[in-house]
């Protein structure tokens, strides 16, 4: 069955991501390291793959929270507040993610109406304008390099103008 007509004209005028391209590439090979869906280049330790099955073991099967273990946001908490000296309310300003793309795209979807601008540096993370897409935002490319830095002037500009989102 042809599906290309059932898919919405959002997501239809999203480039493949050429990180895709590049990772099947390399996959397999044993003279590459591939951080192409940034994952380490060795296996999960077997102390936390331990921990795992023993949660499996003691019945802990079941779904969490939306916002995830509260034991775990607590933690997260402390661990930001030591190192960073910022302090968040683990009960409602801690939010548990499967990864960083899903807390992007959440933020975004958030935060953003159709048609606000979002500023975005590049290069960047190749999923940051699509998800800005996918949230029907508008992205706005600010190029740097590594002898530049954003200009300031360009992003308050870009506020003050208008609704956008740095990020």
């Amino acid at each position: 069955m042809d599906y290309s007509g059932k898919i919405s004209r959002q997501v239809a005028g999203i480039p493949r991501s050429g990180i895709r391209d590049f990772f099947e590439l390399v996959q397999g090979r044993d003279d590459v390291i591939s951080l192409g869906v940034g994952e380490p280049d060795f296996a999960t330790p077997w102390h936390i793959r331990e921990a795992a099955i023993y949660s499996l073991e003691k019945g802990h099967t079941s779904y969490t929270s939306n916002l995830g273990l509260l034991s775990l946001r607590k933690e997260i908490s402390r661990y930001v507040d030591d190192f960073f000296h910022v302090n968040y309310d683990s009960a409602s300003e801690v939010l548990i993610t499967v990864g960083v793309s899903e807390a992007i795209d959440l933020a975004l979807r958030a935060l953003i109406d159709p048609g606000d601008e979002v500023i975005y540096h590049s290069p960047c993370y190749v999923s940051y304008l699509p998800s800005i897409s996918l949230a029907y935002g508008v992205g706005v490319d600010v190029a740097t390099t590594k002898m530049t830095t954003l200009h300031l002037k360009l992003i308050c500009w870009r506020l003050q103008s208008r609704q956008s989102l740095v990020y």
